[in-house]
């Protein structure tokens, strides 16, 4: 179970934003995904906002979108503790996986469903396989 804390006054959200955005798009890369998929994870930011993200790794963003990162961050470690092999590890989100939460598609899949529920459900399946349940 994970413990909601109360939201992140304004001042807190633009200290995280360049690491989380950094992070994410470090991510995104090793994952190989396009700009479609990533302003998608990210909650189909407007392209000028998204892009400027891209290119300066820092910007305004709301608490939905570090909530977003802080989902994609979760299962990026989750993965790279349960595979040793990074290739694999960044691999395992591209692959069809018949686990309940995905039915046969990727978890890549699912989490492109656009809400953060979706990032949640790919999050709480790894956490499961690592025994954090």
């Amino acid at each position: 179970m994970h413990i909601h804390e109360a939201p992140l006054i304004p001042s807190t959200r633009r200290d995280l934003a360049g690491p989380a955005l950094k992070a994410f798009f470090n991510i995104a890369e090793r994952w190989g995904l396009s700009a479609d998929q990533e302003r998608r994870l990210l909650g189909n930011p407007g392209r000028s906002t998204y892009f400027r993200w891209k290119r300066d790794r820092a910007g305004a963003v709301s608490g939905d979108v570090l909530e977003r990162i802080s989902y994609l961050l979760g299962i990026y470690k989750a993965l790279h503790i349960l595979f040793p092999d990074d290739a694999q590890a960044d691999g395992w989100v591209h692959r069809a996986n018949t686990a309940p939460p995905f039915g046969g598609t990727s978890a890549l899949e699912r989490m492109l469903g656009g809400h953060v529920a979706d990032l949640y459900v790919v999050r709480e399946y790894l956490d499961a396989q690592r025994g954090w349940n």
